[in-house]
This record gives structure tokens, C-alpha cells and sequence, in this order.
């Protein structure tokens, strides 16, 4: 039977797509192989959100295109976001592309091997608004944490935003198929469930009643047993209720860390990009989170150099990173995606964008090394990721860090330490901007 390979690129939510193909084409009697590399299809799964997003998928493209030049790979498929989005040019201006699969055609992916390896060229673009057909999962994580896709698309239609043009309209999952798939994954070892989607604060207001079903979709989670800790990702400020904050604080499982992007703090530029908040109702959200969820670590996002984004407007949004102090925040410079409203408003140059984004990461940096010397002498319960060869250490995260995005914990450990596993760690040293420790038997 024909060897298929997969390389996934871009976000967790495509992550999560990867591997329901790898599942449909496993199960169809191909081998899923760990590497490209002798595959008779190779399937790129792409991301298209942003110039540096585009550009990493191309090169994967590119570089898979000269292992078929020397006769390594057979066929070329290209899914996701990028393609599309490009329906058109990626056969015209790629002829080393053997076909391609829209964001809609997923479900598809079968076929569309069998048809390649037929020596047909694949072009399938089915609706993007379709609900989203339940499948199992190869996992390609490690085996002790999953996302947990929990809806698919987006209503929100910010300004420079060109997810809804390429995923479609917000659509939640069945609560039933979610939580079958949650205890599927903690049969299957997984310890740490991390629930994503475009807008996770909105899941269930697509479905019958219109209800925020968030607060009661984690409740339900947190009654799996082997799960043990529960990481949300995504939610939007203005759909941040009461009952969401209520189960966040009283439900041991789900970890005192909320994912909340914001993109600006300006009123003036939230408004040009179709953002539902204020400044004003920002500060008083992460007022309340603070003071009903004790130790919350607050992750969000910031775009520098965005449309209406000028000295004064950023010097506020300094000012508010300083006040605020959030515990994880991400920063990148504006994008304009062809497409988008912001694409043709006026914005402040590439280079500009650049230069303000390093310096919030400044701003943060000092920040998170302030909140990291806090933690000197404290004993935190850590997740054990892996081991190091370079370092020969052992490493891990605590509550506050998700996986990849933010930093890890090195361990000191005298006894090898299994993967999945959690310690306590006492907390004595910062390394790089990585905490570092030494193992404890005390209560963390």
C-alpha cells in the first residue's frame, strides 16, 4: 500500500486537522509515515494567515518540491489555509504541485490520494460553512496533552482578519462528539487537554437556544478522569461572562490561565478594527478576572503599526502593557492581507511595525523576568515535557505556560523522570527566561 507523509504548519487548530487526515488516511489502509521521505503522496497542510505565515509554507512547498526532483517523494498535495486562498495560482505558478484541497474539503483527503496516485490532478474546494464531520485522530503531540478542537470558522470579521474568508462562519461541535473525543484522548494517556478554536468564548451561541456553552462544555471536562489539567485558549473579552469566570475559579482542573487576545488598547484603532471593546472595559475585565481568579496568568496578543496607529497611540499601548502587567504576551507586526478592510487603510510601514513590535517584547521582557523572580523559592507542580540531550536536563511547564508558545521549567532531577509525569519543583534559579529547579517531595 502507498506511503503517505504529512507536514503540518501554522496554528493548533490546523494541527488538529493534520491529524483527523492522518486518521481518515490511516484507516483507508495507507501507511502514515513519520517521514517525508520515500512517501508516494506528500501532504502539506498550510497556513495563510499572514506575509510570514504564506512564506513558510511556500518554502516547505519548494523544499518537498526538490525531494521529488531527486525522486525521494511522489506526489504533491497542498491543503489548509493557504490553498484556499490561492486556488487558482498555486497550480498555475507551482506546476511541482500535484493538486490541492480547500479548508472545506478536508474530509476528502482519501480520494484525493487515491486519485493522485492515479496520476489525476486534484482540485477540490467544497463549502466552506459545511459543519465538520467527526473522525478519530493520529496524535502528534506528545502523548500527554492534546488540543481539543471544540468549533471551526469565525464571526467576529475583524478589520485585518482574513480567517472567516478562508474557514467559513463560526460552527460549534456537538457537545456529545467533544466529549467523547476528550475521553477517547484521556483512554489514551492524555493528561492535559488545551481547548482551541477561532473564538473558544463563543462556542454553542451557533447552536439551538443561542446559548455561551463554554462554562458548561469545561464542567463536563473536568468530570473525565485522567485528565488533569484543562488550558483555554482564545476567548474574546466581550464574550468573557459571569459563569465563565465562575467555573474558571471553582474547578481545580482547569488551570488558572486564560488566552484573551486583544490586539490594541486604543479606542480609536479597536474601533477600525471592528473590536468590540474598549480600553476602559479591557482594564476593567482584567480587574475582575484578577480578583475572582486568584494567580491567573493572562496570555494575549498585541499588533503593532496597525491602521489608525500612530506615536501617541502607541505610547498608550506601552503604558497599558506596563500598568497591566500580563503575564504572556505575544506581539507581531501588522500584516495587510489582501482582502481585508485594514488592506487599504493607511498604516505605518513594515519596518515601523517591526520596530514597535521588539519593543513591546521589551516591555514584556522585563515584565515576565519580574514575575519569574517572584517565584524564587516557591515549590510549583510541573508537567514533565521531555529531556534535553544538548542541556542533559529534564524540562517541563507549570500551570502558567502553555505548550510552545511560552517557556519551560528546567529540572534538576538525580532519577530519570517519565514524560507526562508531574513533580513538584522548587523553583531557585532563572535561565535565559526559563525558570529552573530542583525536585521536592513537599506538598506544591
Amino acid at each position: 500500500m502507498a506511503k503517505v507523509g504529512f507536514i503540518s504548519l501554522g496554528c493548533a487548530k490546523n494541527q488538529v486537522d493534520c491529524e483527523r487526515m492522518m486518521y481518515r488516511v490511516q484507516e483507508a489502509g495507507f501507511e502514515v509515515e513519520p517521514d517525508v521521505a520515500g512517501c508516494d503522496v506528500v501532504v502539506i497542510n498550510t497556513c495563510g494567515f499572514i506575509d510570514s505565515a504564506k512564506a513558510e509554507a511556500i518554502n516547505h512547498i519548494l523544499q518537498t518540491a526538490q525531494l521529488k526532483e531527486q525522486g525521494l517523494v511522489g506526489k504533491i498535495l497542498v491543503t489548509g489555509c493557504l490553498s484556499q486562498r490561492y486556488q487558482e495560482e498555486i497550480l498555475q505558478q507551482m506546476p511541482e504541485v500535484d493538486g490541492i484541497l480547500g479548508t472545506g474539503s478536508y474530509d476528502r483527503i482519501v480520494p484525493a490520494i487515491e486519485q493522485l496516485l492515479e496520476n489525476q490532478v486534484v482540485e477540490d474546494f467544497a463549502s466552506i460553512d459545511a459543519p465538520e464531520v467527526e473522525t478519530g485522530r493520529i496524535l502528534t503531540t506528545p502523548e500527554h496533552y492534546a488540543y481539543l478542537k471544540i468549533a471551526e470558522g469565525c464571526d467576529n470579521r475583524c478589520a485585518y482578519c482574513i480567517i472567516p474568508y478562508l474557514r467559513g462562519k463560526f460552527r460549534s461541535r456537538q457537545m456529545d462528539d467533544i466529549l467523547y473525543e476528550a475521553r477517547m484522548l484521556a483512554d489514551s494517556g492524555v493528561k492535559e487537554l488545551l481547548v482551541v478554536a477561532q473564538d473558544t468564548s463563543r462556542y454553542g451561541t451557533d447552536l439551538p437556544g443561542h446559548k455561551r456553552l463554554l462554562p458548561e462544555l469545561l464542567t463536563r471536562l473536568c468530570e473525565i478522569d485522567g485528565i488533569h489539567w484543562i488550558r483555554v485558549h482564545y476567548t474574546y473579552p466581550d464574550e468573557i461572562d459571569d459563569a465563565l469566570i465562575d467555573v474558571m475559579a471553582t474547578q481545580d482542573k482547569i488551570v488558572k490561565y486564560l488566552d484573551i487576545p486583544i490586539q490594541h488598547c486604543n479606542d480609536k484603532i479597536l474601533k477600525l478594527m471592528n473590536r468590540r471593546s474598549t480600553g476602559e472595559e479591557l482594564r476593567e475585565l482584567f480587574a475582575k478576572l484578577r480578583s475572582r481568579i486568584p494567580g491567573l496568568v493572562i496570555r494575549t496578543s498585541i499588533i503593532t503599526g496597525l491602521p489608525g496607529e500612530g506615536e501617541e497611540e502607541f505610547s498608550e499601548l506601552c503604558e497599558f502593557l506596563k500598568e497591566q502587567r500580563l503575564e504572556r504576551v505575544g506581539a507581531f507586526p501588522f500584516s495587510p492581507e489582501e482582502g481585508t478592510p485594514a488592506y487599504d487603510m493607511p498604516h505605518v510601514d513594515e519596518d515601523e511595525a517591526q520596530k514597535r513590535a521588539q519593543m513591546v517584547e521589551e516591555i514584556q521582557s522585563r515584565i515576565m523576568d519580574e514575575c519569574n523572580m517572584a517565584l524564587m523559592g516557591k515549590t510549583l507542580e510541573v508537567l514533565v515535557d521531555g529531556f534535553d540531550p544538548e542541556q542533559e536536563q529534564f524540562y517541563g511547564r507549570t500551570y502558567a505556560d502553555s505548550p510552545e508558545i511560552d517557556g519551560r521549567v528546567w529540572i534538576a532531577s538525580e532519577e530519570a523522570l517519565v514524560e507526562g509525569s508531574f513533580v513538584k519543583v522548587c523553583i531557585d534559579a532563572l535561565v535565559d527566561g526559563d525558570l529552573s529547579g530542583y525536585i521536592v517531595e513537599e506538598e506544591a
